[in-house]
């Protein structure tokens, strides 16, 4: 149950989005979008490390709290509810919360690695291989948010350029293709629900609607 909470969680947040974004004839993120993230993320992670040890799917949701976390904070800023002391206590919290995710990633990768040292050279090529092409894709999907979160941190407000949703669309094929190969259904088809998502936000971005409603 978890696996499937976290997934309705965390690819859900898209359909928010759209939703959001179909209201307002544009591309919208709104708040709810990185509640869901960070959340679902912790879901998928705890999902992948001890019901099935997968180094991709651990991987995957281990490090972009962060960003999750750092957009809420200037959100939070931004309404004028964040006060020093908050900020700090949340924060660490959320470091203390990556440091044990990168623990779990690391004891999925060393079971891994002992789960298929028995199979012969052309099995562990092809495991690894394929775990190199989820690796791939999530390479991307952090590099949309790396570059979110740094024109976030220089605007000093949340903002998400066009470039997030072209890479979203690369990373999801190469992450849907790696976690379908290896059975991992529940992170392999929620991927793919989300890519009509990506697809409409470059729809608007390219054709924009004239309506002006505000942001939520």
């Amino acid at each position: 149950m978890l696996g499937y909470a976290g997934a309705l969680l965390f690819y859900g947040r898209f359909y928010l989005q759209w939703f959001v974004s179909e209201r307002q004839g544009k591309t919208v993120i709104p708040v709810g979008f990185w509640y869901m993230s960070g959340l679902g993320s912790i879901f998928l992670l705890l999902y992948g490390a001890f019901w099935l040890v997968s180094p991709v799917g651990t991987l995957s949701h281990c490090f972009n709290s962060l960003i999750y976390a750092r957009n809420l904070v200037h959100i939070w800023k931004e309404r004028g509810v964040l006060t020093p002391r908050r900020s700090f206590f949340f924060q660490s919290a959320v470091l203390i919360a990556i440091s044990l995710g990168m623990l779990l990633v690391f004891a999925t990768w060393v079971s891994e690695y002992h789960h298929t040292r028995g199979d012969s050279a052309a099995e562990q090529t092809l495991n690894w291989l394929w775990i190199g092409v989820g690796v791939a894709g999530q390479a991307l999907f952090a590099l949309r948010f790396l570059i979110q979160w740094a024109i976030t941190e220089i605007k000093r407000r949340s903002i998400v350029p066009a470039s997030f949703w072209y890479l979203s669309l690369v990373a999801s094929l190469l992450l849907m293709s790696s976690h379908l190969q290896r059975h991992e259904w529940v992170y392999g088809v929620g991927i793919a629900t989300t890519m009509l998502v990506y697809l409409r936000n470059i729809y608007w971005i390219h054709f924009p609607s004239t309506r002006n409603s505000p942001e939520s």
